[in-house]
Order: structure tokens, then sequence, then C-alpha cells
């Protein structure tokens, strides 16, 4: 198991990619939604000068904002300053695609995104659509210096579903999910093994999962003010996920989120339908908006996040890979990150196997 960071794209905050590089964390993932944070490509390009060890790459990329040679060439871009540390998160943009009032890229759609995008980011030639016509590209002076595509850049597929997971395991070098509990990944395996259609080999497909992380002291609550202030972001960011999902699609939200339910939507029911999704996200995986501070229960917390003694957050790290799961990413809320990182390494990390 590898323990790694994901980060709100902060342009600058690079020490604290430095941090986490002198902490021990594997890897940092910069998220990437340009109406919320800073550039993302611009952060990980500082990222990687100012860090030597740490993997650097997207967590992740947005497949509808940017067509895939874009994408690849600002990886391999970064890759020319950190070679064989970068790689590419994609996804089709549960966040980033709906604070522009739009869905997510379709399924099919993606499907077709990351056919263009694997083999760009390989250094090889793609087939794009442009309207009815397929067209041929590929980078044509790469061997001058600009980009550099050796070593390769692994490719990460973000997903929450059986047809995504099935793309991640077609195309992809590994999947991001949400985290989950050790018996939950059998069905992740399982959904990766159907939708390659056939076993996915556990050694080298990778599976990472984004959640974050509070280590209690002894006696204190789960919804204490310390741990709301450490994973709160965090647990409504899980919130605002679950009303994107009923508002447009009608799924029912989990249960841990049906004590706030009914309030939540009132709340977001007073902001005009046409202008919600700018409301939706405010304080997205950073801070906590004052009218949501209620909605921070034990129940949302403590499903919502990792929050245990150092003991019991080691074993549930340690089943989880054992189950499979090979990296977690801790997003923590920006005002306290520093502190969740230096605790989680001194008291979590020890207790764990973490490569």
């Amino acid at each position: 198991m590898e323990l790694s960071v994901c980060m709100a794209a902060k342009v600058d905050e690079v020490d604290y990619a430095v941090l986490a590089e002198e902490l021990g964390y594997s890897r940092i993932w910069v998220a990437d939604s340009p109406m919320l944070w800073s550039d993302c490509y611009a952060t990980m390009a500082l990222i990687a000068q100012a860090t030597s060890r740490i993997g650097v790459g997207t967590g992740v990329a947005v497949a509808g904002l940017r067509l895939a040679p874009v994408t690849a060439a600002a990886h391999a871009t970064i890759n020319r300053l950190a070679p064989g540390r970068v790689f590419c998160g994609i996804g089709s943009g549960n966040t980033a695609m709906r604070i522009l009032g739009r869905k997510p890229m379709s399924i099919a759609r993606f499907e077709e995104h990351l056919k263009e995008l694997r083999p760009l980011l390989l250094g090889d030639e793609a087939v794009l659509r442009h309207g009815e016509a397929l067209l041929p590209t590929r980078h044509v002076m790469q061997d001058a210096g600009f980009v550099a595509f050796d070593p390769p850049m692994p490719m990460y597929v973000s997903a929450f579903g059986p047809k995504s997971m099935a793309l991640a395991a077609r195309h992809g070098d590994g999947v991001v999910i949400g985290v989950s509990t050790p018996e939950a990944m059998d069905t992740i395996w399982n959904l990766l093994d159907a939708g390659a259609g056939q076993p996915v080999d556990r050694a080298t497909f990778r599976t990472a999962a984004l959640s974050t992380m509070v280590v209690l002291e002894p006696g204190e609550a789960v919804d204490s003010d310390r741990v709301k202030a450490e994973c709160g972001a965090f647990a409504m960011a899980v919130v605002h996920y679950a009303y994107e999902q009923w508002s447009q699609y009608g799924v029912q939200p989990p249960a841990f989120i049906g004590g706030i339910w009914d309030d939540y939507v009132a709340l977001l029911a007073k902001v005009p339908a046409e202008r919600r999704h700018l409301r939706i996200h405010l304080g997205h995986n950073c801070w906590v908006e004052p009218e949501e501070e209620r909605f921070l229960t034990p129940d949302v917390i403590a499903n919502g996040c990792m929050v245990g003694t150092a003991d019991a957050l080691a074993e549930r790290v340690t089943a989880l890979a054992a189950a499979g799961l090979h990296e977690l990413m801790l997003l923590p809320t920006l005002a306290t990150k520093e502190a969740v990182l230096r605790d989680v390494a001194a008291k979590v990390m020890p207790l764990v196997v973490t490569s």
C-alpha cells in the first residue's frame, strides 16, 4: 500500500508538495477544476521543479475540458521536468463539468477520448474524430526536447460505476475509485475483470482510492471541532456529489446522508435553478460554507471520511491493501492540510506497509 496526497491546485502552495515528499508520501495528485482552483498544469510544473522523488500527476484531468492531444502534451511537458515521476489521471468531470452547468462526458464519448489519449501519452499516433472526419495526429517534434514520452506515463481512469470500471480495465494502467471497504474491493475487482473480459493482473493494474483521514486523540468524538476542521470539506464534497447524482439521475442518497438530506435539499432549493450549479460546489474540498456546517453530523463524517485512532486506521488501511487496494490518496481541508499530513505520517504510516 502506498499513501499519497491529492491537492486542490493552488499555484502558490508548492511547499505543500515539498512537505508531502519530505514526509514520505508516494505521489501528489493535482486536482483539475478550472472554475474552482488554479491551473493544474502550472501547479504541476512548479511542483516538479521543487521536488525530486514524489510522483506528480493529475488527480484527475477532465476529459471534457481539453482535446486529448492537449492533455497528452501537457503531461509530456511536465515529464521533461520530472522524468519517470509523471502520471495521468483522467476522468469524465463529475465536478469540473457540472460547475459549468454541464453533465460529465458520456461513457461512449469518454471511451473515445481514452482511445485517443492512450497512444498520445506513449508518443504514438492516434486517430481523432473531428465531426465525421477521422484524422491521424501525433507529436511530430518529440525528439527536439520540447516534451518527453520516455519514461512512459501511466494512465489512471477515474471510475465510479460498472461502465466506467470497464473503460478503466480496457484502456488504463489503473483505476481511481472512492475509498472502499475491503469487502467492496472484491466487487471492484470483479467489475474490472468483467470489463476487461478476462482477469485483470492485480500486480500490474493499479487501484487508487481518494479519501481523507483524521487520527483521533484518546476519547475524542468523531464530530469534534478539530475533526470537522480537518476533514469537513471532504465530507461535504461527498454530500455535493450525492446531490448531483440525485438531481440529474434520480440516484437516491446513501443512508448515512439521510438524516440531513431534506434540510440540505431545501437549502439548495433557495437558489434559482439556473444558477444552482454555481452554488453547490462552493468551498469544494477546501472549506465548509458556514450554512453547511450543520450538515457535518457524526454519520456524514464517519462514513464520508476515514476517522479513527492510529491503530484502527492502520488496521483499515492494511485490510484494504490485502483486498487489492494499491494506493490511498488523502485530500484534507485546505487550512489544516499540513497538520493532517504530519499526523498521518507520524502516527499511521509507521504502522502500515506503504510500498
